[in-house]
């Protein structure tokens, strides 16, 4: 497994790159010669490959893992394209150099064959929510049942929203400056929120997947946060430095987190014109200190990300 100056955690992902697995250039930004600020990074064996490519992709991510660094703060997974894909996967050597698997179209159906090959592995697994199955509430809630095995979260790092595969069973696609939040996938988003949430999940959001409007990508990360999101993966290395400034923490809310988190807090207090609850508003407290850990304050120099004790 690959060592870290910092845990693997989901803030600490930052915006991950997607990236084919046959890409020529995967071992350069594995071991940071290449994009040297991606915090982590994707390698799909999944859409981003066609059927034909699969054997050979395999193959070069194979030759490439011999080669993989242990780099600091800089964490590598691969997306599988289905069960089979990652029982080769497992068998590759130094497979053990990743630290983790991005798992599509993830559903109670696929569950057994994805985990009871996992279940006796190191790895952190983020199960991608892309199917019909999103769209059905009892679903979600018996899927979550299965993911709250003790054997099972434990490894679980994240939960993924697929919201291009998922507008794609509704026959739809994001118009431009729009964010998703503008179409039905607001509703799907908010619904996977109350589902997963609640039982200590993270779930990140959505690909931005216009290259030339940040305005409306910048519109689209607040919205992610203040659904409770945590994440944005990357479909270009442009996209990067504007998803993780968007991560920066405003002050008044940094301020207003440290005096929530500390023992000697009053129950309730006003600060920053706004009311401020230890009860009620601990937790959102936690989670602004982790952001900032990773990602600073807004106007200041990024902060390293460091592992937070709270």
């Amino acid at each position: 497994m690959t060592l870290h100056t910092i845990p693997c955690t989901p803030w600490a992902l930052g915006a991950p790159l997607y990236m084919p697995a046959h890409r020529h250039d995967i071992l350069e930004c594995a071991n940071g010669e290449k994009y040297p600020s991606l915090r982590s990074m994707i390698f799909c064996t999944e859409d981003a490959v066609s059927h034909n490519e699969v054997d050979s992709s395999l193959r070069h991510l194979g030759l490439c893992l011999q080669g993989f660094r242990d780099v600091p703060a800089r964490f590598r997974f691969i997306r599988v394209r289905n069960p089979e894909v990652l029982a080769r996967l497992l068998d590759l050597p130094h497979i053990d150099k990743i630290d983790g698997f991005v798992l599509p179209k993830f559903d109670t159906g696929v569950f057994h064959a994805y985990f009871d090959q996992l279940k006796d592995t190191p790895f952190k697994i983020m199960p991608t929510l892309e199917t019909r199955d999103v769209f059905d509430v009892g679903a979600m809630c018996e899927l979550r049942q299965a993911l709250l095995q003790d054997e099972v979260f434990a490894r679980i790092l994240m939960l993924r929203i697929g919201g291009n595969d998922l507008m794609n069973l509704l026959g739809i696609r994001r118009p431009r400056n729009l964010t998703l939040y503008d179409t039905p996938m607001g509703q799907v988003i908010s619904q996977l929120v109350t589902v997963f949430n609640p039982y200590h999940f993270s779930l990140s959001a959505p690909v931005f997947e216009y290259l030339n409007d940040n305005d409306t990508l910048q519109k689209e990360i607040q919205r992610d946060l203040a659904y409770g999101l945590c994440g944005k993966t990357a479909i270009h290395p442009n996209q990067i430095a504007s998803i993780e400034a968007g991560y920066s923490v405003e002050l008044d809310d940094y301020e207003m987190a440290v005096k929530l988190v500390d023992s000697a807090a009053p129950a309730v207090f006003k600060m920053h014109h706004a009311m401020c609850e230890v009860a009620t508003h601990r937790h959102w407290a936690m989670g602004i200190l982790q952001r900032q850990q990773c990602y600073g304050v807004s106007g200041e120099t990024a902060l390293a990300c460091a592992e937070v004790s709270l």
